[in-house]
């Protein structure tokens, strides 16, 4: 993934399943952990600000829906 440039969700959760593997498939030293874990703590939220949006965007389509009956 490209850290030069906001990557997409799917990209995104992409590199937290590569990290998540790369951790439980061996115990890196402890700054590579932390490392690691501070990337995944941020594509985490990233993803999480990417789906409330989606869900908001979603909410307002169904009101207008129902608002235009």
């Amino acid at each position: 993934m490209n850290t030069s440039q906001t990557p997409s969700f799917e990209e995104a959760l992409q590199r937290l399943e590569e990290i998540a593997q790369e951790l439980e498939a061996h115990i890196p030293d402890l700054e590579t952990a932390l490392q690691r874990y501070e990337e995944g703590v941020s594509l985490a939220q990233y993803c999480l600000e990417r789906l409330q949006e989606a869900q908001l965007r979603v909410q307002k389509l169904s009101l207008d829906e129902l608002l235009k009956r």
